[in-house]
């Protein structure tokens, strides 16, 4: 029904149009080249003020009259020879479709998902979008010969590595990462070459935590696998992405993982890294511990942005307990003395949650910091 759907709004029905061909007719051929323009009703003549006021409303869309006959007779065997006129048509409401008809031709079949991977690999760049968006859209990426196949693709040397990166995004809607999987994703994502291809599989890697953590409560093996990327990979952009990604995943950190975030502190060259640290070390299971680490980082750091953070996180790590900490903060750099002032009135007046803390400041963005996702 949904495909029906889309062929229905993509092949738009409008007044005047020829009547459908015969069913035999429709069968007996593979679809042809689309027409290249909305088909039209003719209108009976009249002054040009008529003429406005009746003219009939077209949609933008293209009319495929032929896309009701590829959507009833097309197969996986058929699909890619028949979808090539519509592709190099580049309309986006049949891309569209085209990618849900796919995924719908696959749907849990192994052998049909491998396939059309496959396909992708010497395709061009259209067609490869369009496949690989029909196996993400397919229950067989699931399938574990499928997941293992597309990340073998992603790490191909012999492949280059915007076509890397495809594969590599499909990751990302897996529900779980076997060890050797997360190994390789892990290796490959913070070795200096990879590029955008790594910082693709950074993201895959916490979409999948993200994802298993909400079936099954377990992130140990991801975080402690983006912590490394976060501290080994030579890319800024990809180190900040690993660390971010726990952030977003609100995953609890052990001690282990809290001593880790909290040497990156002390080590890190990049402030904005340093502030993605801040906020995840709000998530530290030992609220005492990381207080602690609060303080004396706030103490060695000089950028405004990063005390900033960890001036702010300290009541997100440990709510009303941390105002003691917070004040010495403040002393410390008088900057903040407003800022403590506002959050130790509203802990005052009973608010207790931090996003209402948050959002209860009279200008969130006091310091001018926040020019990232890291509030």
């Amino acid at each position: 029904m949904g495909i029906a759907a889309v062929v229905a709004a993509v092949a738009v029905i409008i007044q005047g149009t020829e009547e459908a061909r015969p069913a035999e007719q429709a069968a007996a051929a593979p679809p042809p080249a689309p027409s290249t323009g909305p088909s039209r009703a003719a209108a009976p003549a009249a002054g040009p003020e008529e003429a406005q006021a009746k003219a009939p409303r077209f949609s933008a869309t293209t009319c495929w009259p032929d896309l009701a006959r590829f959507n009833d007779a097309v197969t996986i065997d058929t699909f890619r020879a028949w979808a090539g006129p519509l592709i190099a048509s580049n309309d986006p409401h049949v891309l569209a479709y085209l990618q849900e008809r796919l995924a719908e031709l696959i749907g849990g079949d192994e052998g049909r998902a491998l396939e059309v991977l496959e396909w992708a690999r010497e395709a061009p760049p259209e067609e490869f979008k369009l496949f690989l968006a029909g196996v993400r859209g397919a229950s067989a990426l699931l399938k574990p010969r499928v997941a293992e196949r597309l990340i073998d693709l992603g790490l191909d040397p012999k492949m280059d590595l915007e076509r890397r990166a495809g594969y590599l995004d499909g990751v990302q809607q897996l529900h779980r990462l076997e060890s050797h999987q997360l190994e390789r994703l892990g290796h490959f994502a913070k070795d200096a070459a990879s590029g955008e291809a790594g910082w693709v599989a950074t993201r895959a890697i916490g979409r999948v935590m993200m994802e298993d953590l909400a079936r099954t409560g377990t992130a140990k093996p991801y975080l402690d696998k983006l912590l490394t990327i976060g501290t080994e990979s030579q890319d800024e952009p990809v180190r900040y992405l690993a660390l971010e990604m726990e952030m977003h995943a609100d995953a609890p950190l052990d001690a282990k993982s809290t001593a880790r975030l909290a040497r990156l502190l002390s080590t890190e060259g990049s402030e904005h890294v340093r502030r993605v640290v801040a906020h995840d070390l709000s998530l530290a299971e030992d609220k005492k511990q990381v207080l602690d680490i609060y303080a004396k980082a706030f103490a060695a750091e000089r950028d405004l942005c990063v005390r900033w953070a960890l001036f702010r996180f300290s009541a997100r790590a440990a709510g009303k307990d941390a105002l003691p900490t917070m004040a010495n903060m403040a002393m410390i750099d008088p900057r903040f003395q407003a800022n403590y002032q506002d959050i130790e009135r509203l802990y005052a007046s009973g608010v207790v949650d931090y996003d209402r803390i948050w959002f209860g400041l009279p200008d969130q963005n006091a310091h001018g910091c926040l020019d990232h996702h890291d509030d």
